[in-house]
């Protein structure tokens, strides 16, 4: 078949049928990382950006777009500026509250047991 007369759809990663997944799975085996290179940007009639891969199969030629998510300036100044780390570390408790203090691990030998003195015998 020439490849004029093949037909051309668009499908999105998440809703390939079985079919556009065994091709994609062929053409870029190791996953999102093979096809990177080859994504490209696409534009909507009404402006919105889009990412997407070229896909060919024997009888079609499919445009499968995946989703990017794109950073915005407020996000890449806040990290910057060290904001980001700062939430992070207030969500994660980075504050143990055991300050100064020694940890329970410290003084081991709290936690033997009786049968090592025997064999000290």
């Amino acid at each position: 078949m020439a490849q004029d007369s093949k037909k051309r759809h668009v499908v999105s990663y998440e809703n390939m049928s079985e079919e556009v997944a065994a091709a994609f799975a062929a053409r870029f085996p190791a996953g999102m990382n093979d096809c990177l290179p080859e994504l490209t940007r696409y534009t909507k009639p009404d402006g919105t950006p889009f990412y997407a891969v070229t896909l060919e199969t024997a009888d079609a030629i499919y445009l499968v777009k995946i989703k990017v998510e794109v950073d915005d300036l407020e996000d890449i100044e806040r990290w910057l500026e060290g904001e980001e780390e700062a939430e992070n570390e207030q969500v994660a408790g980075t504050n143990s509250g055991n300050e100064g203090g020694t940890l329970p691990d410290d003084n081991i030998a709290e936690y033997g047991s009786g049968d090592d003195d025997s064999q000290d015998a």
